[in-house]
């Protein structure tokens, strides 16, 4: 948002910048998730896009860090989708060691030697974070499995924690990758469903300057059109950003519903952009389903013949696909 129409409406920080908003199930999947940690086990984590999960995550690495029970290693590697285990192993014996000069051994059995005895010596159970783990292959999750055996056959403890796309939590439910996903303990962040107005509020109220009340900026029937069309946190501060700058160019305050039917697009919940925020998107669906690309796109955009629509729907939902 500009900065004078964050002063016309009396707002003093970005919505992204609000003090995190905790649901119930939140609440329940961190307790879960710190409870489990010390036992050694493989969680995955997934919500859609915007839902929280990178936010959830940090928290729960601070809190970890702060109670000082489990040391904490995380992946700083940026392209997932070239992320092996090797990389992981690196991001393991950089955190554990506390030596970011450390030199990983090049060796394959060498490595995961001197890695299990690595984490044997901390004397305190290891947890790797890695996120945007939907785009990491199959091979690297198997190989995952595998690293977390071996320490544990070294006298060590290792958990592993997988943040990603709902793609990931279908990945791991399907046939094939039943040697991990039955062994994995999956969890799943809600989109806010149920406590998407008193959110809005939230984020409202947290970033008004002193005396400035949540009726003065948006009134109740754009917080209920809001609820209504939108899912999460991401998509709930990104149209309420775009509301306030069409309402201060139109001279209009508080932001109405009508501000925001300019504002909000009525294709946010076509198939397109809801398969790529659950992280199916062209390049996904091809791989998976080895459908041509042409005749993706023709279904994206409702133009494939209704008999061939229909099959690859079906196929879509048995793989868990949200069509």
């Amino acid at each position: 948002m500009l900065i004078d129409v964050m002063e016309h409406f009396g707002i003093k920080l970005y919505f992204r910048d609000a003090e995190f908003y905790e649901t119930e199930n939140q609440k329940r999947i961190f307790q879960h998730i710190r409870r489990v940690i010390p036992e050694g086990q493989l969680i995955a984590v997934s919500g859609v896009v915007g839902s929280g999960k990178t936010t959830t995550i940090n928290r729960l690495q601070k809190q970890l860090q702060k109670e000082k029970k489990v040391m904490v290693a995380k992946s700083l590697s940026v392209e997932k989708s070239r992320t092996n285990l090797g990389t992981l192993i690196t991001a393991l014996f950089y955190d554990v060691s506390g030596d970011k000069e450390y030199k990983v051994p090049k060796q394959g059995e060498k490595r995961e030697r001197d890695l299990r005895d690595l984490i044997k010596n901390t004397k305190k159970p290891v947890v790797l974070f890695v996120d945007e783990a939907h785009d990491l292959h199959h091979r690297t999750l198997t190989g995952l499995k595998r690293l977390m055996e071996v320490v544990r056959d070294g006298g060590g403890i290792l958990s592993i924690v997988l943040a990603g796309h709902p793609k990931l939590k279908n990945d791991l439910n399907s046939p094939n990758m039943e040697e991990i996903g039955y062994r994995t303990i999956t969890l799943s962040l809600d989109s806010l469903q149920g406590n998407l107005r008193d959110y809005i509020r939230h984020v409202v109220s947290n970033c008004a300057m002193e005396g400035v009340k949540v009726a003065d900026i948006i009134d109740d029937e754009a917080i209920e059109y809001l609820a209504e069309k939108l899912s999460t946190p991401l998509q709930i501060e990104q149209h309420l950003s775009k509301g306030l700058v069409e309402a201060f160019t139109a001279g209009i305050k508080p932001v109405n519903k009508e501000t925001l039917e300019v504002t909000l697009s009525s294709h946010i919940n076509d198939p397109e952009p809801t398969l790529i925020r659950h992280g199916y998107t062209d390049k996904v669906l091809n791989e998976q389903f080895h459908y041509k690309p042409a005749e993706i796109r023709k279904f994206l955009r409702g133009e494939l013949d209704s008999n061939r629509a229909q099959e690859m729907v079906a196929d879509f939902r048995e793989a868990g696909l949200p069509i």
